[in-house]
């Protein structure tokens, strides 16, 4: 009971592991790959440029809190803690590419960001980004792409992030063992 209870604590608190479940970021990050995101930083900062974050999306249907059993609380509880989704929410997990206040637009088969060209190290040769925007990043909001610039429903899509959305910063790739790694 206390470990469970000490597990619970970290994952609300400091440290989660999210399962990636497309190929949006990939290869930096590979369908099945396991990460550790920790949930720390944020809440004396705010994401930036290039980082990579675990945000929660909510696609509405309206779920009556007070209509739910005890048990269907209960497993929403358990499979929030193993980072699967619960209720009418998702976790994403992509690339932060533009802050409040910026002016991001793919153009040239690349991202600029307030007029400058973006330095993707991260990506492959060869990889072209299709064209966008110019899109204004509102106060509050992070405009979020995936690596694979083909494969991700992001920003592109539906518009900037709000920041308070942001579960935490991926920080080390845990699973598989043979890719351990920082992101």
């Amino acid at each position: 009971m206390v470990a469970f209870v000490v597990a619970l604590l970290l994952k609300t608190f400091a440290l989660q592991a999210f399962y990636i479940p497309s190929a949006s970021m990939e290869p930096t990050l590979l369908i099945g790959d396991r990460v550790l995101v920790e949930k720390v930083s944020y809440r004396f900062g705010e994401p930036d440029h290039g980082d990579v974050v675990v945000f929660e999306k909510d696609f509405g249907g309206d779920v009556i809190e007070e209509d739910r059993s005890v048990f269907e609380k209960i497993g929403d509880a358990f499979r929030g803690l193993f980072g699967f989704p619960t209720g009418t929410a998702q976790d994403y997990i992509k690339r932060v590419i533009g802050t409040e206040g910026d002016v991001v637009e793919g153009r040239d088969g690349t991202i600029f960001v307030n007029g400058d060209r973006v330095d993707e190290s991260y990506l492959p040769d060869g990889v072209v980004t299709s064209a966008f925007g110019p899109v204004e990043v509102p106060d509050g909001m992070i405009f979020v792409m995936g690596d694979n610039r083909g494969n991700s429903e992001d920003s592109r899509a539906f518009g900037p992030v709000p920041v308070d959305t942001v579960v935490g910063k991926a920080f080390l790739l845990i699973w598989p063992p043979s890719d351990f790694d920082t992101l």
